[in-house]
């Protein structure tokens, strides 16, 4: 059913999206390690979503909370996408 793969397939992106905002976050407690090709990478994929983040939640004593944040969303975001692709199986 071409339904249950797209919610499949988006909650998957959805899922390695958070890992990759995980491993990015894992980097940045290593000197240099952004300045690798990994680093640079993941900060082009990660850091315009986070921005947003960054600009709504500032960072409280040198900390941000943008990346727990995001992934509160993304979490809520894939939820979301496994209630409609429900929904609309049920539908059917």
């Amino acid at each position: 059913m071409i339904i249950t793969f797209i919610v499949w397939a988006l909650s998957r992106l959805l899922s390695l999206y958070s890992l990759l905002i995980v491993i990015w976050c894992l980097l940045t407690w290593f000197p240099g390690a952004m300045d690798s090709s990994l680093g640079r990478f993941l900060s082009q994929l990660v850091t315009p979503y986070l921005n947003f983040f960054e600009r709504v939640i500032p960072p409280l004593g040198g900390l941000s909370f943008a990346p727990v944040v995001a992934l509160i969303v993304i979490y809520f975001a894939q939820y979301g996408v496994q209630m409609v692709g429900q929904i609309l199986i049920n539908l059917m």
